[in-house]
This record gives structure tokens, C-alpha cells and sequence, in this order.
């Protein structure tokens, strides 16, 4: 059941890749670097939000994060679609683990690729969490993945696919 979404988002980051590569590998003119370099700050922007959000499982935040059709297959069973029920998946998980504590988590960006509003990112990511506030931490190794995020009317961005590793 899982795999019909993933084969999904992987189709379309393969088609949204084939036309990022269709162009030219150097940017040409002054205003596509500009534009490049803003959106780089954007999206570094979003890392930071994610961060904070994180930490502090501010669950307006962490919903405020992902963009109105994103899919999240980082939550167990199947995967997450819609802002809706993304926060619906953020308040369940709160009341099942009500003394859940991030106390590191780190995301460093690799590689990104922007084409037409969206952008396939490569990063690695580390965190150290409790479950419960009597649990042993755990520590979720330097992980490679992948995420898809895409450009809002205001040049901000927002996750549209996370949860591809």
C-alpha cells in the first residue's frame, strides 16, 4: 500500500528532474543567479523553521511547514497527504507521546536543484530524541534523504515530499 504514493512521488521528481537537466547546466543571464541565490535563502530559511519547530514540537509550526498537498512518509503506516491531515498526524502523535523531547536535531543541505517553482533537495539529517521523559535517548544516525519542496506565491517554500530516503 505504501509503495503506490512513493512510486508516485519518485515519478514525478524523475520527470520534474529530466527537465531541470534539459536546460542549460549554467545559469545565463544575471536575473536566473539572482533569482537562484534568493531562493537559496528561502529555503535555508525553511531548514532553520524546520529546526525550531522541531525542538520545540510547536505543532502550529511544524504544520505551518509543509505545503497544502505535501505527503509525509516519515510518520508510521501509511503516508501522510494534506495539511489537514498532517495535523491531524501531529496532534496524535503529541497525545500518544505527550512527553516526546527532540533534544538535537540537524539537517545539513548537500545538494539542491531548482527548476519552474520546485526543488529536489539532498541533505543529511541527525537527531536525539525521548519518547518519554523517563526513556533512554535515541540517536537517529547521520541519514541520507531526499525531500521536494516547492516555491509559494511570496518566493517562501514549503515541503511538498519528505520522508524519501
Amino acid at each position: 500500500m505504501r509503495r503506490t504514493p512513493m512510486l508516485l512521488a519518485i515519478a514525478f521528481i524523475a520527470g520534474l528532474a529530466g527537465g531541470y537537466f534539459a536546460r542549460s547546466a549554467r545559469m545565463s543571464t544575471l536575473h536566473e543567479r539572482e533569482a537562484r541565490a534568493a531562493d537559496l535563502v528561502a529555503i535555508r530559511k525553511l531548514h532553520q523553521a524546520d529546526i525550531d519547530a522541531t525542538m520545540t514540537q510547536d505543532l502550529n509550526a511544524l504544520t505551518t511547514l509543509w505545503y497544502d498537498d505535501a505527503v509525509n512518509l516519515g510518520f508510521p503506516g501509511p503516508p501522510v497527504v494534506g495539511i489537514k491531515a498532517m495535523k491531524e498526524a501531529y496532534e496524535k502523535f503529541k497525545k500518544d507521546y505527550p512527553e516526546f523531547q527532540v533534544s538535537r536535531y540537524a539537517n545539513e543541505m548537500k545538494e539542491v536543484q531548482i527548476a519552474d517553482g520546485w526543488a529536489i533537495e539532498i541533505s543529511d539529517s541527525e537527531a536525539t530524541f525521548k519518547m518519554s521523559a523517563k526513556g533512554n535517548p535515541v540517536i537517529v544516525p547521520r541519514t541520507r534523504g531526499m525531500r521536494l519542496l516547492k516555491r509559494q506565491n511570496d518566493g517562501s517554500w514549503k515541503f511538498a515530499a519528505v520522508g524519501l530516503k
